[in-house]
């Protein structure tokens, strides 16, 4: 039965103009390979490779057979479930918070996308600490407002300086936006350069911050530090968090917010009427994952850091290949502009997209363009694989890379 084709037109603009997940996209072609037969070795997505703790599922399994938990749930999640959060958030963070000015959603995207929504309106200025997330862009462009991006140089791990800020700051700005640990540089902010920031931001009282803290766990510094955390902040911050990345528990969808009450009060009015609640059994999962044994998360930090140190030195091989050793989360970005320019005789490789398709098809490994996250001279490696695979990815990058001059 044959369909008929969409009239792109009648597309609204609003999406027409969105770009495509380049991580999204990325694993997409690695589905393609492998329906083919061909076997890819995927770093491109940020997905833990481990399964969810036993311990994590069995609080799943034990709210199923209670059978107590098939309604909807709260639209800003269970009140038990944001009791929890605000513990954690006392107890990690040194931040105190009460369960009305929490918002659990589906996933950190979904409460990222809720803040925003919620704060800008057309023609706000949104800075965005850039190599940024790819979705911090698209949301942002979805919101209508305008996105600033603050660059931070490879020579000072990807951070923006305090300086920076303080320049792109206009009486339009309303939002600033950053990561720490960093999605895609694993940068990670020291309590110095957050005190910096926070004195720049002292001097803009009308300017608000979301803070994405989803790796918080997978920090290799010995110490994470929340922006709110600062008494001059606590009242700007929006803080989100979530369980996919620390707990390895991507397929739940559970993410949340950590703000003041009035922000709060308006991220649940958007999401009421957009999704309503976060599924109720993932909801039972995290509440498990908050009050229970924590040990895997730190188990499973000390397995990425052990990775990271492995990547390193096997990156270190590849001539042409620049990059800062990752503080945080499980990814390099390295500047691979070296091989700009070069040709194996049959491909040309202009830039950091030419290059990961190359990769792709000669290599069989999947990484993400820098371009994605607004560093064009980049790419993405996921280290979040097992030691075999990223030593057979990193060695066939090697071998294919060596044919281009």
């Amino acid at each position: 039965m044959s369909h008929p084709v969409a009239p792109i037109d009648q597309i609204s603009q609003r999406i027409s103009n969105l770009a495509e997940s380049a991580t999204l996209a990325m694993a997409a072609k690695a589905r393609e390979y492998r329906a083919q037969g061909i076997e890819v070795i995927a770093l491109s997505l940020g997905e833990p490779d481990f399964k969810t703790p036993a311990h994590i599922c069995e609080g799943a399994k034990r709210a199923i057979d209670e059978g107590k938990y098939f309604s909807y749930p709260p639209v800003n999640g269970y009140l038990d479930l944001r009791q929890a959060i605000c513990q954690k958030l006392e107890r990690d963070n040194h931040i105190s918070y009460t369960p009305d000015q929490i918002v659990v959603s589906n996933g950190a995207k979904q409460s990222i996308a809720n803040a925003m929504f919620s704060l800008v309106d057309p023609g706000d200025e949104v800075i965005v600490y850039s190599p940024y997330w790819v979705s911090y862009a698209a949301i942002v462009q979805l919101a209508e407002g305008v996105p600033v991006y603050l660059e931070g140089s490879i020579e000072n791990d990807f951070k923006a300086t305090a300086e920076q800020l303080a320049a792109a700051i206009t009486p339009k700005t309303k939002v600033v936006i950053y990561s720490s640990p960093s999605n895609p540089t694993g940068s990670v902010f020291t309590r110095e350069e957050m005190a910096d920031m926070v004195k720049v931001l002292s001097a803009h009282p009308d300017v608000y911050v979301i803070a994405d803290e989803i790796y918080e766990y997978i920090n290799y510094t010995g110490e994470h530090v929340s922006l709110a955390a600062f008494p001059e902040m606590y009242e700007r911050t929006v803080t989100v968090n979530g369980f996919a990345k620390g707990y390895a528990m991507t397929g739940w969808r559970v993410g949340y917010i950590a703000a003041p009450a009035w922000i709060a009060k308006a991220c649940n009015k958007m999401q009421g009427q957009i999704t309503s609640a976060n599924c109720s059994i993932a909801q039972r999962a995290a509440l498990t994952a908050l009050t229970d044994n924590l040990e895997p998360t730190h188990a499973m930090t000390r397995e990425y850091l052990r990775r990271r140190d492995l990547v390193m030195e096997l990156l270190k091989e590849i001539p042409g290949i620049r990059t800062p050793l990752p503080q945080g989360a499980f990814y390099f970005f390295p500047d691979v502009s070296a091989y700009f320019g070069k040709s194996d005789g049959k491909t040309n490789i202009e830039n950091a997209d030419d290059l990961c398709m190359y990769i792709l098809d000669e290599a069989q490994v999947a990484l993400v363009t820098g371009a994605a996250f607004g560093a064009p001279k980049c790419v993405r490696i996921s280290y979040a694989a097992s030691e075999e695979n990223l030593r057979e990815a990193i060695s066939r990058i090697k071998q294919v890379l060596s044919r281009l001059s």
